[in-house]
């Protein structure tokens, strides 16, 4: 009897849920959903948070690493963009959420050597017990966030590709998370909110 009104509250409380629009997964930031910050430790040693960026009208948040073939084809586009944005307000903020002990390329050592290499021009931050990803829902290497600071909230405004040319930059027809910057500087909303993302797996043990 105890395990049957159990189930019944359980399922009473799923649709109740549902009813009113509250979240009863976890699987990461939908547009509109306020994100919220972090502290991660960056390739110079020092801890990065969004709060520390007083100025920014927003962030490119995008799930990178060293090692997939895909964020690697993305790499000089991901600088472009921060080279492009942040004077805009919209600065990158690279985010390695691969386990080293999985990936043992993807250690912090070797974050410093590949932004060393690159000339990266922004944080690659290191998310140290895989804590931040699974909160945006990333679930590729590379997969962008575009967020819009309102206030003090950062609201998911785009989530996916970077462009529509995973591998080869020179085949790109649409670049989705430009053209959602660039309605947010207009004061729009981006046409296009959600794209696939297309890379490798985020590695885990």
């Amino acid at each position: 009897m105890k395990t049957t009104l159990k189930f019944v509250f359980v399922i009473t409380a799923i649709i109740i849920a549902s009813a009113f629009g509250v979240k009863t997964d976890k699987e990461g930031y939908e547009i509109g959903d306020a994100a919220t910050d972090f502290e991660l430790e960056n390739i110079d040693g020092s801890m990065v948070s969004l709060s520390d960026y007083q100025d920014a009208k927003g962030f490119i948040v995008i799930f990178t690493c060293n090692t997939c073939p895909y964020a690697v084809a993305n790499e000089d586009r991901i600088i472009a963009l921060d080279k492009k944005y942040k004077p805009k307000g919209f600065p990158v903020i690279a985010i390695n959420p691969n386990d080293p002990k999985a990936q043992p390329d993807d250690t912090m050592k070797k974050m410093q050597a590949k932004a060393k290499l690159k000339g990266f021009t922004f944080p690659y931050l290191q998310d140290k017990g895989q804590k931040i990803y699974p909160q945006y829902g990333a679930k590729k290497t590379p997969h962008t966030y575009v967020l819009q600071k309102e206030g003090e909230q950062y609201i998911v405004e785009y989530i996916g590709a970077i462009d529509d040319s995973s591998r080869d930059a020179s085949a790109v027809k649409e670049k989705y998370v430009e053209n959602a910057v660039d309605a947010l500087l207009n004061g729009e909303k981006p046409e296009i909110k959600t794209t696939k993302a297309i890379g490798c797996s985020i590695k885990t043990l």
